[in-house]
């Protein structure tokens, strides 16, 4: 499905389901989600352990592949394609924050950053966006320090600027304050509402933390693999 980049929403997920078959009977993970996020939105998504937040995350990345139902990214169907062609539209419309960071402990946190622009065959002014980025987070003079030479939040803010790197027109984020200290986390809340502000990304966070959820300008809330609730929040 194409259609005018302006208008097209940045995701559209319908009659979403995700199940998983035991010995004994099926587990419903998702049961059908209906959805739209629209381009620039900041979207947080919440519910206890076992609503299916993580689940949802995975099936919006790619990662995994739904029981039923489609997701619309960016304009294009995903819900049928391979892994190799899934794989190289994820490296054009997809950044990711993980919880734990992701970094390669073998690179710098240039190269770390440079990685995503590497894989996807850039041809040119890569290093010069991922020094932008890096001192974007307030770690120009860190760029060549391996991540077991920076602490938590600095790594954070590292894969902060690794999401970036490609100008992603989506950003998934997996509780990524999780791991941090309430001030660390809050620096990194504010660098990422900032980068997302500047870099016009559309923002989905999984998140538990309220003060992480209260930056986003919409809150859907899952309970039991169901959308209980789908609200716009002032900001």
């Amino acid at each position: 499905m194409q259609g005018d980049p302006i208008r097209t929403p940045a995701i559209q997920v319908a009659s979403l389901t995700k199940s998983i078959p035991t010995a004994t009977h099926t587990v419903e993970i998702l049961r059908g989600l209906d959805f739209t996020i629209e381009r620039g939105e900041r979207v947080a998504i919440m519910g206890p352990s076992g609503s299916g937040k993580s689940t949802l995350l995975g099936l919006l990345a790619g990662l995994d592949t739904p029981t039923s139902g489609r997701i619309i990214l960016d304009g294009e169907d995903i819900t049928g394609l391979d892994e190799d062609h899934m794989a190289v539209l994820r490296g054009r419309k997809v950044g990711f924050v993980f919880q734990s960071y992701q970094l390669l402990p073998t690179l710098t946190a240039e190269e770390n950053v440079l990685l995503p622009y590497e894989l996807t065959g850039g041809n040119g002014g890569g290093r010069e966006r991922a020094r932008e980025l890096l001192e974007s987070v307030g770690l120009a003079d860190r760029r060549d320090h391996y991540p077991v030479q920076l602490s938590g939040g600095e790594q954070q803010r590292v894969a902060l600027a690794r999401a970036f790197m490609v100008r992603p027109p989506i950003l998934l984020a997996d509780e990524p304050t999780g791991n941090l200290d309430s001030q660390n986390g809050q620096h990194v809340l504010d660098l990422l509402i900032s980068l997302n502000q500047r870099e016009g990304t559309t923002l989905v966070l999984v998140t538990h933390d309220p003060a992480l959820s209260s930056r986003a300008n919409r809150r859907i809330v899952l309970q039991d693999g169901r959308i209980v609730s789908d609200d716009a929040l002032r900001t």
